[in-house]
């Protein structure tokens, strides 16, 4: 954010909302948690598949946590960037 002239210039798109303190903890904790809902069955030994369906209809069926997120259509900021951290961690 930059200052000009005293007043602070925000760059957002018309019918953004902004959120603070408290309000965006527990947005972001509950965007975190989602993800983790989400990714959590295809864990461990006992991982089941999920099957994905896009938006063309075509079907993948995985159960790796960087597939599953890759192929979610997030919205929430704090859940694209993890969903960033795991396309990143699984290009290492």
């Amino acid at each position: 954010m930059s200052v000009y002239g005293g007043q602070p210039i925000l760059l957002l798109k018309e019918g953004t909302s902004r959120t603070i303190g408290r309000d965006a903890l527990r947005a972001n904790i509950m965007a975190a948690r989602i993800l983790a809902e989400t990714v959590r069955t295809s864990l461990g030994p006992k991982g089941m598949d999920k099957m994905l369906v896009d938006s063309f209809g075509d079907i993948t069926i995985t159960n790796d946590g960087a597939t599953i997120l890759k192929e979610m259509d997030v919205q929430h900021p704090a859940a694209k960037m993890m969903v960033e951290i795991s396309k990143a961690q699984d290009d290492e």
